[in-house]
């Protein structure tokens, strides 16, 4: 664990927990647990690409989807106390849905996710690639340290908890293949084009 924080360009140990306790909300113990301890909002929003699944803890977006419920939540999360949704959760909703259906802008929002260290390189890879851009699982493996890494890469996208949010959809294959999407292509290419128009 120590030779992954240095790797990841970290000074010390205290360092990396320092960065981790300002970053995310829900502690790794209860990530463990299921979420243990702690309660997740969740709501549905319409969007032009079909509904959307928000869900978030007092920190911060931990999944959003499409094609998802409260009981895929509940999977997830098996140990968590899983509440619909209230007022802050549908002001942080319209945020997501806004970042659907006007793509051309950034769209700061707090998140609560956890990975392992190479998942969550590769998160943060994704959400340094500009609007209208896209980048080879290739190029994203070698941003998050390892580039030897592509299909760890491919795999690290389609884990990704918050879609949209973590723009998975600008990862593509060597070439200009668009790759996979968790869901679905059409959306991947639809997402891509509105960056692009």
């Amino acid at each position: 664990m120590t030779e992954a924080i240095y790797d990841a360009g970290y000074s010390a140990p205290s360092r990396f927990y320092e960065a981790d306790a300002k970053r995310l909300g829900m502690a790794p113990s209860a990530w463990a647990r299921g979420g243990e301890g702690v309660t997740i909002r969740w709501t549905t929003a319409d969007t032009s690409l079909g509904a959307l699944f928000v869900a978030a803890t007092d920190k911060g977006l931990c999944r959003v989807s499409f094609d998802e419920d409260a009981e895929d939540l509940r999977r997830r999360f098996p140990n968590a106390r899983i509440e619909p949704g209230d007022a802050a959760l549908a002001n942080l909703a319209a945020q997501v849905v806004a970042a659907v259906e006007s793509p051309d802008r950034d769209h700061d929002l707090p998140l609560d996710v956890r990975g392992t260290a190479f998942q969550e390189a590769i998160w943060q890879a994704l959400r340094t690639i500009p609007i209208g851009e896209t980048r080879t699982y290739s190029e994203l493996a070698a941003l998050a340290g390892r580039p030897a890494a592509v299909r760890a890469a491919g795999t690290a996208c389609g884990q990704n908890p918050v879609s949209i949010v973590i723009p998975c959809h600008r990862a593509q294959r060597i070439g200009g293949a668009l790759g996979g999407y968790a869901y679905g292509l059409d959306r991947k290419r639809a997402l891509i084009e509105r960056e692009r128009g």
